[in-house]
């Protein structure tokens, strides 16, 4: 898709300010952190929710997240780094580096096909418990041991083939590369020239956690989950990162970007090398998704770590990249990542209404209630729209709004059973700010902060005595 005018991805983050915020308590997730950048401009930053519920505290955009299998596109990163340099080769074995594999099942695999997942190795061993928290993450001793006697689950190259052990594998290359530690090489090579001062391979104990939390699909009430080291698999799942951090490193990886990588390295990483079973429109490069996201082509990756579930999708060519962090297991950051870009593409999609100032669009723009549900009435590139903030992007179901004088909005377009071709009427207050909506299907609306049900319930209304007209 082409480059993003600044405007429209402007427009599009002051909308996201107030949408991600909603979506946080209507999913009820205890905390989220956001990010969108463009270009080089970072054009939104937001946490909400809580860090500690126990401890009341507030989430921040500077609380820690780990964000587990994104450390594979730094891992990904950094080898394509030693390959950028002519140190390794993509069609080395990995046997070639890790003399401990040497005639082992998989010591022929190539480190294209454990970038890749091609490589037909187990996802994380037979005995994966340290998952759930019972047990720890494999030691170096222990993953060789996995790759050695587990390893070799079906044949290279037949299909995508998910490894947390292949990416473990790939961190003992760099280090026998290099002759450095994986964390001293990938923050070296990767994390401090991009300046991303909020991320690191594994926490230590001076690192502000956000606190994790369980699920509610098999529970009445969350509880805390407790941080612990990914030791020897670290480089497939041990980074923490913040949001901001994570679209400064999607940066990098745009066209034309400053970068640690040239430009044909960048381009090996995000060519879709495999597609991923049974998962329309994803595919896989080396440590990044391919994803489709509407009409736009993504590349990035997601996190799944014991109370912390994230997402970062990014455009290379046009320059835009969004991050979500939530701190649940089962956090809905793929949904939330998704909608973000959705509502940049439905700002982009939009013809804007000549007759809109922006003084105008402001002062119908809002958040209203009524018993059956929310509106809000957004500016998105240029034009005003009502948009169902519950749904999961603005751009699910929206009506097309057009100003007719200062109190008035013509619904030019509404979808499905709406109310196309009627009217909504703003009532104002002598300050000029909104007391009330009436119309688009004739019922009223009023600005939620106003909105309350009563607390004895919804009641019928009493019925006028009728009289027979003599």
């Amino acid at each position: 898709m082409d480059r993003l005018d600044p405007d429209v991805v402007r427009s599009a983050g002051d909308y996201l300010r107030t949408w991600l915020p909603f979506r946080q308590r209507y999913l009820r997730v205890p905390g989220l952190q956001a990010a969108l950048m463009h270009g080089d401009t970072l054009e939104l930053e937001l946490a909400c929710g809580f860090a500690d519920i126990a401890g009341d505290v507030a989430l921040h955009t500077d609380h820690r997240f780990r964000v587990a299998s994104h450390s594979k596109m730094f891992t990904a990163t950094a080898i394509m780094v030693l390959w950028d340099a002519g140190r390794l080769r993509l069609d080395d074995r990995v046997a070639d580096h890790v003399r401990a594999l040497a005639g082992s099942p998989v010591a022929d695999v190539t480190l294209r096909e454990l970038l890749s997942h091609a490589g037909g190795v187990i996802r994380d061993g037979d005995s994966a418990d340290f998952w759930q928290l019972q047990g720890h993450f494999l030691t170096e001793a222990e993953l060789l041991r996995v790759a050695r006697e587990e390893g070799a689950v079906t044949e290279a190259n037949q299909r995508f083939k998910y490894s947390n052990i292949g990416y473990g594998l790939l961190g003992l290359v760099i280090e026998a590369v290099t002759g450095g530690s994986y964390a001293d090489v990938v923050t070296g090579t990767v994390v401090t020239p991009l300046r991303l001062s909020a991320t690191g391979p594994e926490p230590g104990p001076d690192v502000d956690l956000a606190t994790g939390y369980s699920a509610l699909a098999y529970a009445d009430e969350r509880v805390p989950i407790a941080h612990f080291d990914t030791r020897a698999m670290a480089a497939a799942t041990g980074f923490y990162s913040t949001a901001g951090d994570l679209v400064r490193f999607a940066a990098a990886h745009f066209d034309d970007a400053p970068s640690v990588l040239s430009a044909a390295a960048r381009r090996q990483m995000r060519h879709a090398w495999w597609e991923v079973p049974h998962v329309p429109d994803q595919r896989y490069g080396f440590g990044l998704d391919v994803v489709k996201v509407g009409e736009r082509s993504t590349v990035g990756h997601g996190g799944g770590y014991p109370g912390h579930i994230t997402r970062t999708l990014w455009d290379p060519t046009a320059g835009l990249a969004v991050s979500v962090l939530t701190n649940a297991i089962d956090g809905p950051a793929a949904e939330l990542a998704r909608g973000m870009v959705r509502t940049v593409d439905l700002a982009a999609a939009q013809e804007a209404d000549p007759g809109l100032s922006a003084q105008a669009a402001a002062s119908f723009s809002g958040r209203y209630a009524n018993l059956w549900g929310v509106l809000d009435v957004v500016a998105l590139g240029g034009r005003l729209l009502g948009v169902d903030p519950t749904l999961s992007h603005p751009g699910e179901a929206y009506r097309t709004l057009t100003m007719v004088d200062d109190s008035t909005l013509s619904i030019t377009d509404d979808v499905g059973f709406g109310a196309a071709g009627e009217q909504m009427t703003f009532r104002r207050r002598p300050d000029g700010s909104v007391e009330e909506v009436h119309g688009g299907g004739g019922l009223t609306w009023w600005p939620i902060e106003q909105f309350s049900l009563p607390s004895e319930g919804v009641r019928a209304p009493v019925a006028e005595p009728h009289h027979r007209a003599d």
